[in-house]
């Protein structure tokens, strides 16, 4: 495919007007809606293919938060594109003033493996949502679902309008070395600093949403079973493949051993019997060898178990493990929970502010002092306290890293706000003309011009 063609195409039917209106950009946002719905069993079999993904989990996860998004949105489009009078100084009068929401124009929306389907549709619903014309680029690990994703957007959308690539990394490199308007990526802060440096040529305005470790705190007041049942929810999901994941665990030592125990039974609750071969599976070989390499960095008291052929890590629970250890070292994206135990909230917050600035943090406690502490003191992309993960899952807040961990955000309206430009405009009467501002300058109009601007 010839990309410098693609993206000339859709720079000249954006230029064209096309995706300005009202009623054309909430007519391909039904379009999508109804898509999705009308393909969820092709989307449920592509993600079992990729990582064994459960179709309860597809719908939590994935479909199931793209079809809210885009309720969302169709609800609230009109209200978004309206202009917004503002005041206007007294030094312009006689004017007006308003704030006027225009499209980018042409966006590259990359997406991950973990979750294909959510993180790459949700930002190009805001990339309809704004008037955007759009470049889709799905990630290859997940092969299954970046075809499905494919056939599902090239059967609703001309590629003037929305493009899908598929493709590895020889792809990913020469769409960057196209010239967008506005760039979105979801991945490592590795590829990440790399699309930034593409992004830099033509000054580019981008969004990453990157990753990090997330940290967990356990308070010796939290609620400790509730805290072990939300903390295993949010390290079994996707098997631990998501970006906002529980990464590592500070435990405070009067409640280590209690939690261990409902820890334990929290996953025996989610898998009765054998059904954790239900679960979902590592991506792929490599990520697989990286996972299991990391078990040796603490003593194993739950889980531990691999298969190879399924490429299948069972959740594990490790102790005793020491902050220089490799699983420290390193985003885990795996469902391994190490803890370090400790005895004053203080040696947490140090720990957590001299490392990079972590995508989530996750606090269970019931000291409103420690909490306060806690979001004083350490800055991080979003989080939770007393639950995991569900800070995401809204439409009325933003979604996004901080520092290390990414920059700018979405969901709801801030996903529209995302790929739109704010005009700030002035529009002045003709029928009188200050003269004060004009040379040549006087004491009195200096004077005038001091009483309006104070």
């Amino acid at each position: 495919m010839n990309f410098h063609s693609l993206v000339e195409k859709q720079r000249d039917y954006f230029q064209q007007d096309n995706t300005r209106s009202r009623e054309f950009r909430i007519s391909m946002l039904r379009k999508l809606q109804s898509a999705v719905k009308s393909n969820e069993n092709l989307f449920n079999e592509a993600m079992k293919k990729d990582m064994n993904k459960n179709p309860s989990e597809v719908y939590m996860t994935e479909t199931g938060i793209v079809l809210e998004e885009l309720r969302f949105h169709i609800r609230h489009l009109s209200r978004w594109m309206q202009d917004k009078r503002v005041k206007t100084p007294m030094a312009q009068f006689p004017s007006k003033s308003f704030i006027s929401p225009e499209p980018y124009g042409i966006a590259l929306i990359m997406a991950p493996w973990n979750y294909p389907i959510q993180l790459c549709l949700e930002p190009l619903i805001g990339a309809i949502s704004a008037g955007c014309t759009a470049v889709v680029k799905p990630s290859a690990y997940a092969s299954a679902t970046s075809n499905a994703i494919a056939q599902v957007l090239r059967s609703i959308y001309p590629e003037e309008y929305i493009a899908v690539v598929e493709g590895g990394r020889e792809q990913n490199t020469a769409l960057l070395e196209e010239k967008y308007d506005y760039i979105f990526f979801t991945g490592s802060p590795t590829v990440g600093r790399l699309v930034m440096e593409s992004a830099a040529k033509n000054l580019t305005p981008v969004t990453l949403e990157l990753g990090g470790k997330s940290p967990v705190i356990v308070d010796k007041t939290a609620d400790v079973g509730l805290a072990a049942k939300r903390i295993a929810f949010g390290k079994v999901l996707n098997a631990g493949q998501t970006c906002v994941a529980p990464d590592y665990l500070f435990i405070h030592r009067d409640v280590k051993d209690e939690f261990i125990i409902l820890y334990k039974l929290a996953l025996a609750k989610f898998f009765p019997g054998d059904t954790v071969q239900d679960m979902n599976t590592i991506i792929n070989e490599k990520h697989f060898e990286r996972i299991t390499g990391l078990l040796d960095s603490g003593k194993i008291v739950e889980g531990g178990k691999t298969e190879r052929e399924r490429k299948f890590v069972e959740p594990t629970l490790l102790d005793e493990v020491k902050l220089d250890s490799p699983i420290m070292q390193e985003e885990i994206f795996g469902p391994i929970l190490p803890m370090i135990t400790y005895e004053d909230i203080g040696e947490c917050i140090d720990y957590i502010v001299k490392h990079p600035k972590p995508l989530a943090l996750y606090l269970f406690t019931k000291d409103s002092d420690i909490e306060k502490q806690v979001l004083n003191k350490c800055s991080f992309g979003g989080g939770c306290i007393n639950d995991t993960i569900i800070h995401l899952a809204t439409t009325h807040m933003g979604f996004g890293g901080v520092g290390n961990s990414g920059m700018g955000n979405y969901h709801g309206k801030k996903s529209f706000d995302t790929f739109t430009h704010y005009r700030s405009i002035v529009k002045k009467a003709n029928w009188l003309d200050i003269p004060i501002r004009y040379r040549p300058y006087s004491k009195k109009r200096d004077k005038l011009m001091r009483f309006f601007l104070k």
